[in-house]
């Protein structure tokens, strides 16, 4: 913690170089299962100004409600910094208009804290995933679309949607 490449933002973890992606979310302590550990802030979109912060190459758009997204590109949201995984350790939960993410396992000290970014299939080609989980699928996509029980069908679903991909304009991923 003393090191001057670090910085603790929150008390259950700190923002630090990652092998996922950037910077990421670690553990400072141990944390149970349920705990709450963040907030994911930042001001609220309504769609317009979501597909304009999209277009400008926002990365940090949060999907709320059919009314509003949440930008969390602003300096004082540390829960940007939540990497996905094909196995997390954390979900989103949506109380009151506000995100919130919490463990769904305990959680050891120094690990990464991840969620599943939950995207779908469209243009998963574009949202590489670099989780390296054992059962890392290679792509960010919805958990429903993780648990399908035959691999064949997943991966027959998966060509499909590269094989339609020529047409579709590339896009910005939203999480």
């Amino acid at each position: 913690m003393g090191n001057s490449k670090t910085r603790i933002i929150n008390p259950f973890f700190e923002v630090r170089a990652s092998s996922i992606h950037g910077l990421g979310c670690f553990a400072t302590e141990s944390i149970s299962d349920g705990q709450r550990i963040v907030e994911y802030s930042g001001p609220k979109l309504n769609p317009e100004n979501t597909r304009k912060a999209l277009e400008d190459g926002n990365r940090y758009i949060f999907y709320l409600d059919p009314d509003y997204s949440v930008d969390g590109s602003v300096m004082s949201n540390s829960g940007k910094y939540v990497n996905h995984s094909c196995d997390p350790n954390c979900a989103s939960d949506i109380v009151s208009g506000r995100i919130w993410i919490d463990a769904t396992r305990d959680i050891p000290k120094g690990e990464e804290i991840t969620m599943n970014y939950n995207y779908e299939f469209e243009g998963f080609f574009d949202r590489r995933c670099g989780c390296g989980v054992k059962n890392c699928l290679g792509y960010m996509i919805a958990e429903d679309h993780i648990s399908v029980k035959d691999p064949k069908k997943l991966l027959s679903l998966m060509i499909e949607m590269s094989n339609d991909a020529a047409p579709q304009k590339k896009r910005q991923p939203v999480c």
